[in-house]
């Protein structure tokens, strides 16, 4: 028998989540760094270096890989011969783990956790409660497995009550267009099959805390229907030319992770959920020896890229007309300079709000960009932390007002826009910008100073005014409409030729 002591267990917990803040996991990055040798599209290849150059400062820096520091979830295998030297309940137990973590103040991470969603939003200031999933299995050892999973991987979420005689495929290509690229592929997509609803979904979850090992399922083949499900879909995914950041491109997933589960005569219950660009995740051992001791990864293992600012066209942000936006073309490569506003939900909410009161804003945004994130708080000499967009979509609601009433130029976020938003960019001689989705830290190396402009009581969700020098960013809606989110892999999927083209 072996006894847990409750001090042992928090603290793995914290160190836990501080390591997956700022290393990918080693198989990732190395098939990640396959797929950026063999991408053939630039944009593709360009968006896939970010990534990578970020992961290796974030490694070498210990700060977070992705501003969104994730919503903490935690596996737990306790052994049935454990004893626990604890006062506090496992949920507490793993919650002071995660409070610890986020409020580390050598690498503080964002809270993003809101208690009484449907109703005040509040932010709970230390990301807890953790979603907690408890196994009890055989054994006196505890076993966890450690995740955070950002907002915009986790709401692309699917699932879907199959009639026992439907394709499985099918849907799955059929679903992941959907999804768009708020997801920010390369990731890899978790498959849960069977069960019950909640069941599959668990499933899902679970089954992208496993490696990646795609490649060496090729090489030694399938032995059972699920393998061969893997297999199929790899392929059959990756031939829709999403792309990286969906700018199309060979290489949509990574891998593709299947668990299944014995269900109803009546039912086929599928979910899909997407691990992002941000993958993270650790695995970790108790016996009541002490506690976890992750053992960093070797940085021999990451490639050494450095990002060629030289390629893009310099804008001046502080003089742009938009005489100058209206030249600019889908796919240009841009590298922004001068003051950046910023705002995302609540930020938009408030300021509709405000507009539809009559109400004078806090802000002056004639002729500006206003750039979709929410930052890491800033530690030692930063002027700001990680800093990398969040889904642009999430803000086509509002997008026509604020272009129509605040004289509004431009917008910088991750991800393709609705046909709502592109119509409004559109009538109103506006441009959408994209940042790399998985390069938070990179991008924050652009910030050289931040204040705070309005809405201080928002927390990281406030109006800020950047001052950025050379971000880079990619025209992904020009002035007429055209969105490369929609040609792009329209284009790929053709180019590699599997499945049939689908006009969007």
């Amino acid at each position: 028998m072996s006894t847990i002591r409750q001090e042992d267990f928090i603290q793995s917990i914290a160190d836990a989540f501080q390591y997956i803040s700022y290393y990918h996991p080693g198989d990732y990055i190395k098939a990640l760094a396959d797929a950026y040798e063999r991408e053939q599209s630039s944009a593709a290849k360009d968006a896939i270096a970010q990534i990578l150059i970020n992961s290796r400062m974030c490694a070498e820096g210990h700060r977070p890989i992705c501003q969104d520091t994730g919503i903490a979830v935690v596996f737990l295998k306790v052994g049935m011969n454990v004893r626990w030297d604890a006062s506090m309940s496992v949920q507490e137990m793993v919650d002071e783990g995660v409070r610890r973590a986020y409020n580390d103040p050598d690498n503080r991470l964002r809270a993003s956790v809101l208690r009484d969603p449907a109703g005040t939003r509040t932010n709970t200031k230390d990301n807890t409660p953790a979603v907690v999933h408890t196994e009890i299995v055989l054994g006196d050892h505890v076993e966890a497995t450690c995740a955070a999973k950002g907002g915009g991987s986790e709401n692309k979420s699917k699932f879907y009550a199959l009639n026992p005689s439907d394709s499985i495929v099918d849907w799955v290509l059929k679903t992941v267009p959907t999804m768009g690229a708020g997801w920010c592929p390369p990731g890899i997509l978790g498959i849960g099959i069977g069960g019950t609803p909640e069941k599959a979904m668990l499933l899902a979850k679970k089954s992208l805390m496993a490696p990646v090992d795609i490649h060496e399922l090729i090489a030694r083949g399938p032995k059972t229907r699920a393998e061969e499900l893997r297999l199929e879909l790899y392929e059959k995914v990756n031939a829709l030319g999403i792309g990286a950041q969906g700018l199309g491109g060979l290489t949509t997933v990574l891998d593709v992770k299947v668990l299944d589960y014995p269900t109803h005569a009546a039912s086929l219950p599928i979910a899909m959920i997407p691990n992002c660009a941000a993958t993270r995740h650790a695995h970790f051992h108790l016996d009541g020896s002490g506690p976890a001791r992750l053992e960093p990864p070797n940085l021999d293992d990451w490639p050494r890229l450095a990002y060629d600012s030289g390629k893009g066209k310099r804008v001046n942000l502080d003089a742009v007309t938009r005489e100058e936006v209206a030249r600019w073309q889908p796919g240009d490569v841009l590298l922004l300079n001068g003051k950046l506003l910023t705002g995302r939900d609540a930020a938009h909410k408030r300021l509709i709000d405000m507009l539809n009161r009559g109400e004078k804003l806090p802000v002056d945004f004639t002729n500006r960009f206003i750039y979709y994130v929410g930052p890491v708080d800033p530690v030692r000499d930063e002027v700001v932390g990680p800093a990398g967009p969040t889904t642009a979509t999430r803000m086509d609601k509002f997008t026509r007002q604020m272009l129509e009433q605040t004289g509004l130029l431009g917008m910088v976020g991750k991800a393709e826009r609705g046909p709502a938003a592109i119509e409004a960019i559109r009538d109103n001689k506006a441009v959408y910008l994209m940042a790399v989705g998985g390069a938070a830290y990179l991008v924050s190396k652009a910030i050289r100073a931040a204040r705070v402009a309005a809405f201080a009581d928002l927390g990281m969700e406030a109006i800020y005014e950047f001052e950025v020098k050379d971000m880079p960013v990619t025209v992904a809606v020009d002035s007429l409409g055209t969105s490369v989110h929609q040609a792009g892999p329209q284009e790929w999927r053709a180019r590699i030729g599997k499945l049939p083209v689908v006009k969007v």
